[in-house]
């Protein structure tokens, strides 16, 4: 039997959970323990009733949660306030983001905690399938944020995405062309708004090419498309990604210069780092600021804020690998699957990787060293 622990969200203004019911249901009915901190899942309109029903416990306290679980199910990264009451030997699955913060990455290190990490699970087929549907919600978030903070008491250059006739539309760039970039082009081009999706691989452009319709337009990505870009756009979304690792930065400070006052940068890479070089973390209670006249929207946990869809759309992806984890243990599941295997990011205390190492100067050691042994220890 293994006890799962599913504590409340506490990161600013998060208000998904890392289970449903129906998983408590699944859990239990294979013999297993799961705890449910109370009020969990209130903010995705999930009363503690609901899971009691299907067999969870209902716990008051989340120290108590941390303490007795083996396996603990989040959302977010775990917070300062969470660090002391993590484990070694403990098994913590959750989206890290380590490569954006050195400090979370040698503080949940130092706790010897195996570390799973959503962000970095490979599906059959290569793609990140517990990464995509929050990739989606944030995509099509970026633009509703964008047409908000585009209005003239946000600070925003006063713009209608969609302009009216005799009026020319918004001029939205976005920066790569994978789930975020595809999802925030669709939603734009709904709002007949002008659109231009940057990307460096040219066969995805291609794709995206056929796909889009006629108000959005495809470029490579290079340093003088993005500037030259950059000096017509009222909207610019980050939208690029390396798995694992910090992205890259392709708008620097200078390069602000170019925009016109009052434009709206929503950089959805905030998460691991950011792309443009102004870019600093920003909470949905005070989601923006202004600098060199640009408004940056830099919010570290976009799908939070829509947290009923947002959690259907984790847990339905994300359930089938806790199942897995809690019924078969992390070496064996591990063993069977190697994609499940790249989410590994730390194991008794050392990191797993190679990302995160490389990222900041520390050593790497493969996960297959790591969970073997472990499950040699039983």
């Amino acid at each position: 039997m293994t006890t799962i622990g599913v504590p409340r969200e506490i990161k600013s203004d998060e208000y998904r959970v890392a289970m449903l019911p129906v998983g408590v249901e699944e859990l239990a009915a294979a013999g297993h323990r799961v705890l449910v901190e109370r009020r969990a899942g209130l903010g995705s309109g999930i009363m503690n009733e609901q899971y009691e029903a299907h067999g969870a416990e209902i716990i008051d306290d989340a120290a108590d949660v941390w303490a007795e679980a083996d396996l603990i199910v989040k959302v977010k990264e775990p917070q300062p306030s969470e660090w002391p009451l993590m484990r070694s030997g403990q098994t913590v699955f959750t989206y890290f983001h380590f490569a954006a913060d050195e400090n979370l990455t040698r503080q949940v290190l130092a706790t010897g905690i195996t570390a799973v990490a959503y962000e970095t699970l490979r599906g059959r087929t290569g793609n990140l399938p517990l990464l995509t549907p929050m990739s989606e919600v944030a995509g099509r978030m970026s633009i509703q944020e964008g047409a908000k903070f585009l209005e003239r008491p946000q600070e925003g250059r006063g713009i209608l995405l969609g302009g009216v006739p005799g009026v020319p539309p918004a001029h939205i760039v976005v920066l790569g062309g994978g789930v975020v970039g595809k999802n925030a082009a669709q939603i734009a081009a709904g709002f007949q708004a002008d659109v231009v999706l940057l990307d460096i691989n040219v066969d995805r452009l291609r794709y995206l090419e056929d796909i889009m319709p006629p108000n959005v337009n495809t470029l490579f990505s290079d340093r003088h498309n993005i500037r030259e870009q950059l000096a017509l756009a009222d909207l610019v979304i980050g939208a690029v990604l390396i798995p694992g690792a910090k992205a890259p930065n392709l708008v620097s400070a200078d390069d602000l210069r170019l925009m016109k006052p009052g434009a709206v940068i929503i950089d959805v890479c905030i998460d691991q780092g950011g792309c443009v070089e102004t870019s600093r973390p920003t909470t949905h209670a005070d989601p923006t600021y202004v600098e060199q006249g640009i408004v940056h929207y830099c919010v570290t946990n976009m799908p939070g804020a829509v947290g009923r869809t947002s959690t259907y759309a984790l847990c339905n992806v994300t359930f089938p690998y806790v199942f897995r984890i809690a019924h078969e243990g992390l070496p064996a599941a591990v063993a069977a699957d190697p994609g499940l295997g790249e989410a590994v990011n730390m194991c008794q205390g050392s990191v797993t990787n190679k990302a995160v190492a490389d990222t900041f100067g520390l050593p790497w050691t493969p996960v297959g060293q790591l969970v073997g042994d472990e499950g040699q220890d039983g």
